[in-house]
């Protein structure tokens, strides 16, 4: 069974990030950040968003101010996530769990999260551990990656709660990652958007074009959130990545109540939809999201009855 929901007008009502930023605020928890502030085309007090370091410069703001981590880097040329979006998948996911507890959110280190390409920014795991106290284990194939989170995960005393893993085989998934026995509450995953570099570039470049930002005098980055090549594009591109992703999350059925992942491209939804009734799942969400003018989704899928996520959601609470 499917079910979708309409994308909000705005951010998760539990988002923290609602309106505009705050810079004063945010300035005072983090005094870098006013380096980077430019007063835009309407005469308000801005960020310049074509700079990679200020962008930076702003999540690490944000974490700091809302989350009250007092340390996040990442090594040059890695992915910067936007933290609204990435809190709202979030949010969304706690809605998810709650729906077999009646209504009721569960918190704490009972509920286990896997972050699929977590990244090195390792950006799920810090946000869901704050808001929530879920306990993550965070993968990906990416040495340096690993090392950049696992210093964020030292540096704010979080070892406790959560866990890296190197996944190494960069073809598979979930395949060789989960030890026999062990259960996460849910997966999640922000996959790679492009089939190829030149896709990825591409891209970039309408981005700049639609907002008006291509000036031949500068020199912008090709990319302002930036991304290494296995953050960014994959055989297939996001639609071949999912496919493979639900393929795979059929053979660890009993080890996951909810799986999930992030869609960029409404396009892949029929792809996706069409793979995971062919792997027999039982419960399927597509629930959307928004953030500005950005419309995204997020696809959930469970192999377990109804019955057997009470008795699972149960057990967690036992």
């Amino acid at each position: 069974m499917s079910q979708s929901r309409k994308p909000p007008a705005t951010l998760h009502p539990r988002n923290r990030h609602q309106g505009h930023y705050d810079f004063p605020q945010l300035i005072k928890a983090s005094p870098e950040l006013g380096r980077f502030l430019i007063i835009n085309p309407y005469g308000k007090q801005s960020l310049d968003f074509a700079d990679p370091e200020a962008v930076k410069v702003l999540n690490r703001a944000l974490l700091r101010r809302y989350y009250g981590l007092q340390f996040w880097d990442i090594p040059p040329g890695y992915l910067c996530p936007p933290i609204p979006g990435r809190a709202d998948y979030l949010h969304c996911l706690a809605d998810l769990l709650a729906e077999e507890r009646g209504g009721q959110i569960p918190r704490g280190r009972a509920v286990r999260v896997l972050d699929i390409g977590t990244g090195a920014n390792c950006i799920y795991p810090l946000i869901g551990h704050c808001e929530y106290g879920w306990r993550f284990t965070g993968s990906d194939i990416d040495p340096t990656a690993l090392a950049s989170a696992q210093a964020i995960i030292r540096a704010n005393h979080l070892e406790e709660v959560i866990e890296l893993r190197r996944q190494h085989q960069p073809k598979r998934i979930f395949a060789g990652l989960l030890q026999p026995g062990e259960r996460f509450d849910l997966t999640l995953c922000n996959p790679p958007f492009h089939s190829s570099a030149a896709e990825a570039h591409s891209g970039s470049r309408r981005k700049w074009r639609n907002l008006g930002k291509l000036d031949p005098k500068r020199k912008l980055p090709v990319l302002n959130f930036g991304g290494q090549s296995n953050e960014l594009w994959c055989e297939g591109g996001e639609a071949g990545f999912l496919r493979r992703m639900v393929a795979e999350s059929a053979a660890c059925a009993e080890q996951v109540c909810w799986f999930s992942s992030l869609v960029s491209k409404a396009g892949n939804l029929p792809q996706v939809e069409r793979a995971l009734h062919k792997a027999d799942a039982r419960e399927v969400r597509v629930i959307g999201m928004a953030q500005g003018n950005k419309q995204s989704r997020l696809v959930a899928w469970t192999f377990l009855e109804e019955r057997q996520r009470r008795d699972w959601a149960a057990a967690s609470r036992a």
